[in-house]
């Protein structure tokens, strides 16, 4: 291989990485500052009493926040049922849910 398509190609690489790593950080400042809003919004259902976080019932993807470490919140469980994400339920409906893995909990499941 030439000289010219060793450097074009290592230069490309180093362009996607690049352009890979801005796009990342954008990304994350924009969820942080969404991730907080979700944050407030939920704790104000909560508070109001007519929701109650329920876990274990979350599809994956599809939880509303606190998916474990590793991730940070509305969206990121990694698969159905994770024990440790939850959704946000009609109080008094959670451990009346099923799931193949059992029933909602009101806390995180192992």
């Amino acid at each position: 291989m030439s000289d010219y398509k060793t450097t074009t190609l290592v230069v490309g690489a180093f362009a996607t990485a690049l352009a890979a790593l801005t796009a990342a950080s954008a990304s994350a400042e924009e969820f942080t500052a969404a991730q907080k809003k979700i944050q407030a919004e939920h704790t104000v259902l909560v508070k109001s009493g007519k929701v109650e976080p329920c876990f274990g019932t979350a599809l994956k993807g599809q939880n509303d926040c606190y998916a474990g470490a590793g991730t940070t919140c509305a969206g990121t469980s990694t698969t159905d049922n994770q024990g440790n994400a939850f959704k946000l339920v009609p109080k008094g409906t959670c451990t009346t849910m099923s799931t193949p893995n059992g029933p909602g909990s009101l806390s995180p499941k192992a």
